[in-house]
């Protein structure tokens, strides 16, 4: 998970009891905020959950998950919602939608579309945050600072291993880039036969000096360890890793950048209140606020604009951290997703 920290799956069955115990009794104006607690809460606590109660006089009550989606189901199945407002990832905003777990949002009530990054305004989603998956190395442990993903596939010029996320989702992208695919004909290639079989072969090159990740955490724990000389990481974890004195560094040229959502289940008795909230969060000041306090991207554009160039060095969204930067293809990933992820599997399995 990409997120500093995130609740134990064995914790969530006992804080959704509590959620439903404490939401029985609780007034209709206690707003429940669902998010993937660690640094993203503290940012949130300061940015949204605070000013908005001190406005508001409405009192926000926090829950943290591991972003299950079949929560928010049985819940909206049971017809017992008990949260509010849920941070959601890119995956399952349209695909909950589709399936009925979220409300249709009433966007003239939450922000003109035109003030925020494309993609931010979904029918069941509100985009309130940019982060990023790109390359990340140890200053310290290399004299030379890569540049690219062709740098990342050069094992004669920076020998050792790599960290990659164990999955086909962006190392399909980093392959073909590290191929000399430009950025903006990624998504064009890889809906082809042949771009999905250049991506492998280029793989199978780097392939005996791949160390997997599976938790967001490894890969700066790799960094520092000296277990890799250079990984795919979220930037969130970097900048993490960057607060607690590592010198750890991020490659934007190629990153990945992505968003995460506000949802509203199915059913919720604060749906008003809620997109009050939400409306609130996406304001430029609370934006500003929250870039300020982790690494992740404003979505409004005016606080992307406004914000200090010390900032701005951070965001996945800033203006020269994005100039040669992908977004997350859902479409492509939601057609062809299960496929590739199935040949990965095989692949990485041989």
């Amino acid at each position: 998970m990409r997120h500093l920290t995130k609740t134990r799956i064995g914790l969530l069955a006992g804080l959704f009891a509590v959620a439903l115990g404490a939401q029985a009794g609780a007034h209709a104006a206690e707003l429940t905020v669902v998010n993937f607690g660690g640094a993203n809460n503290a940012a949130q606590k300061v940015a949204f959950n605070e000013p908005f109660e001190q406005q508001t006089g409405h009192k926000v009550t926090v829950i943290e998950y591991d972003g299950e989606q079949a929560k928010v189901q049985a819940m909206v199945e049971a017809k017992r919602v008990t949260w509010d407002a849920v941070e959601v990832e890119t995956g399952d905003v349209g695909r909950g939608c589709d399936m009925g777990l979220y409300e249709k949002l009433d966007w003239p009530k939450i922000a003109n579309k035109a003030d925020l990054m494309p993609g931010a305004a979904q029918p069941c989603g509100a985009g309130f945050f940019v982060w990023s998956t790109a390359l990340a190395y140890n200053a310290d442990r290399l004299k030379t600072a890569p540049a690219s993903w062709a740098d990342f596939w050069d094992v004669k010029k920076f020998p050792g291993k790599r960290g990659m996320r164990k999955g086909a989702r962006y190392n399909i992208e980093f392959a073909l880039m590290a191929d000399g695919v430009p950025p903006q004909d990624v998504y064009k290639v890889m809906a082809t036969k042949e771009g999905q079989d250049r991506a492998f072969k280029k793989l199978d090159q780097l392939k005996p000096y791949i160390q997997w990740w599976e938790a967001g955490a490894q890969p700066a724990q790799f960094l520092v360890a000296g277990d890799v000389v250079m990984s795919t990481a979220y930037n969130g974890r970097i900048d993490a890793a960057q607060r607690e004195g590592k010198n750890l560094k991020v490659v934007w040229d190629g990153s990945i950048y992505d968003m995460d959502y506000w949802a509203i289940p199915k059913g919720s008795p604060n749906k008003a209140l809620a997109e009050q909230y939400i409306a609130f969060t996406l304001q430029e000041k609370q934006q500003q606020v929250y870039a300020q306090h982790i690494a992740y991207g404003p979505v409004n554009l005016a606080a992307i604009k406004t914000l200090d160039a010390k900032t701005q060095a951070n965001l996945p969204n800033s203006p020269e951290n994005s100039k040669n930067a992908l977004l997350d293809n859902l479409e492509f990933w939601t057609d062809h997703g299960d496929e590739l992820e199935q040949r990965f599997a095989a692949w990485a399995s041989r």
